[in-house]
């Protein structure tokens, strides 16, 4: 996705063919791959045939998840859940337990949001599932990647290491390692 002030344009490399493709929309809608905060979200999340990552919508102000569909060459966006009071800059989207997900960090009072969207593309369908406290946890930063089939949650920290919690949302296990050579810290839980 490219963006500057005067036009947009979205392009996909496709193996198949070896040659970037340009993505005909037929809307003008402008979308920047950062926040409000200047915090850049390049990493996308692939679910249902799609790609997800967050975007903010210029010409409503405001932050939305963009899908590009892999199939349709399409691109779409979808609303974050209006309950959210996280923060982007410390989250992300994966799938967790099926479902998209997102997560968000709020720094201050110590926790990660997890939202689920129980119905693709469904709005409404948005459901907080879990408010884990990272008070435990050195910076106060997780970010989840992926669940057990036990519904545990793991993730990294802002350290080299992980962060296990379990279906109920309290801390098991946190592992961190120095990136100095020779040197570890492990911290078990």
């Amino acid at each position: 996705m490219s963006y500057n002030l005067s036009s947009s344009y979205y392009e996909f490399f496709s193996l198949r063919a070896n040659i970037w493709k340009q993505i005909d929309e037929g809307t003008h809608i402008h979308y920047s791959t950062y926040n409000m905060k200047g915090d850049y979200r390049t990493q996308g999340s692939l679910f249902n045939g799609a790609i997800h990552w967050f975007a903010h919508r210029l010409d409503l102000e405001k932050n939305v998840i963009i899908a590009f569909d892999l199939t349709e060459r399409k691109l779409l966006d979808m609303n974050l859940p209006d309950e959210f009071g996280a923060e982007l800059h410390y989250g992300g989207l994966w799938v967790f337990q099926e479902f998209l997900s997102l997560s968000g960090g709020n720094y201050y009072n110590g926790t990660v949001e997890i939202w689920v969207m129980k119905e693709y593309k469904q709005h409404s369908s948005w459901t907080k599932t879990h408010v884990l406290p990272t008070d435990a946890i050195p910076y106060r930063y997780f970010c989840p990647l992926t669940s057990t089939k036990s519904g545990d949650i793991v993730g990294t920290d802002l350290l080299p290491g992980f962060v296990k919690y379990n279906d109920e949302g309290q801390l098991v296990g946190h592992h961190s390692y120095s990136i100095r050579r020779y040197e570890s810290l492990v911290t078990s839980i």
